[in-house]
């Protein structure tokens, strides 16, 4: 049985996914939560990305990972729906996924999992031959997650500290105490919750007993604008996102504004530097060419280094591909909690794992079957 804080005060260390959605689930549920953060504003990290999908995984024996992000899917969405301006900060426009290694295999009882073999009429507005491997995703649709990010730091009973360089933690008494470089304290309560993707790892390594396995991944995503292309290239563009071999995704504001294309992200494992590469630009030309053979043929001379922007970040994974939630060593460490490891699905799970999280606080119905809520457990790792 987890024993919440007699005081609803808690310190979130980061402000992306993770962190705004612990931070707005406790908040709902009347926590004053101070938020902290190295960067001068929203979106430096992963969350930056300029956008990206809510999606579920599928599997044709429905696994473990195919039932938390149908979950994951439709709390971000709930969440997108009662935050977000439709049209501008989401859509939900259904996805088709281009089932490129055949291993995207819908389980016998699919009928109500808003996910069926893609039509006729689907295959051809993407550009697919007719006999394309292909599902279809109703209940998807793309975000861009720093309006997501933004939108639940805003929530009434969050402060948000921004330009707080965290280096330790430390148990004082019952509270748990957040410092500098200096040995100053930023920050002190009786509950903290370390949401800072693969940063949380070098703050959590000195603890005893710290077994969570978090690891880089790089990824990059190639993006333009849409009065980049000519006319017969946008007859071409999907009227909804492909996903697969990565994902494609048009219509969209980029950073500046203007509508605009993405395709990507890229994967790069064990690299703890984000920087935009000329060569990640050509992976994903290769990518949209694989994904959508006939536009990746006619947008090519889009991914010149004069004409293709880019955005690079660090994702944080596990090894199962499951979140770390919760805390971390009850017994040993009361009252340090995780949220990390989300993987390239942070969009579609970082908002599941925050109402997880608050509801074990809160000691409420959680937002999934028991069954489901234990592979998340970041105590699933303690020794």
């Amino acid at each position: 049985m987890i024993s919440p804080p007699d005081k609803r005060q808690a310190l979130v260390i980061g402000a992306g996914l993770s962190g705004s959605a612990v931070a707005h689930s406790l908040a709902m549920r009347g926590w004053s939560v101070t938020v902290l953060d190295q960067a001068s504003g929203v979106g430096a990290g992963a969350s930056g990305l300029p956008a990206g999908l809510a999606a579920p995984h599928v599997s044709p024996d429905d696994n473990v990972l195919s039932r938390i992000t149908r979950a994951g899917v439709q709390a971000t969405l709930q969440r997108a729906q009662a935050l977000l301006h439709s049209g501008t900060d989401w859509a939900l426009t259904g996805v088709l996924e281009h089932n490129l290694a055949g291993k995207r295999r819908l389980p016998a009882n699919a009928s109500d999992h808003h996910s069926a073999p893609a039509t006729a009429a689907q295959l051809a507005a993407a550009g697919l031959p007719p006999d394309s491997p292909a599902l279809w995703h109703a209940q998807a649709g793309w975000i861009r997650p720093r309006q997501l990010v933004a939108a639940q730091l805003q929530t009434p009973g969050v402060q948000v500290q921004w330009g707080q360089q965290v280096q330790g933690i430390e148990q004082r008494g019952e509270h748990w105490a957040v410092t500098d470089a200096k040995g100053q304290t930023l920050g002190e309560g009786p509950l903290l919750v370390v949401a800072s993707a693969f940063d949380s790892l070098a703050l959590l390594r000195p603890l005893p007993n710290f077994a969570v396995p978090l690891n880089p991944l790089r990824g990059q995503v190639s993006f333009g604008h849409l009065t980049d292309l000519s006319e017969d290239q946008r007859q071409l563009l999907p009227p909804f996102p492909v996903n697969g071999h990565g994902s494609f995704i048009s219509g969209v504001p980029t950073p500046e504004g203007l509508p605009g294309w993405f395709i990507g992200a890229t994967f790069e494992r064990n690299c703890e530097q984000a920087p935009v590469r000329a060569e990640d630009h050509t992976a994903n030309q290769v990518r949209l060419a694989t994904l959508l053979p006939a536009l990746g043929e006619t947008m090519a001379g889009q991914f010149d280094p004069e004409r293709v922007q880019g955005w690079a970040g660090l994702r944080c994974t596990l090894p199962n591909r499951l979140p770390a939630v919760g805390p971390i060593d009850p017994e040993r460490l009361p009252g340090l909690w995780l949220s990390a490891g989300m993987g390239a699905r942070g969009i579609t799970l970082a908002v599941l794992c925050g109402e997880l999280l608050a509801a074990w606080l809160s000691q409420e119905p959680l937002p999934l079957p028991d069954v489901l809520a234990k592979h998340l457990a970041a105590e699933r790792f303690a020794s």
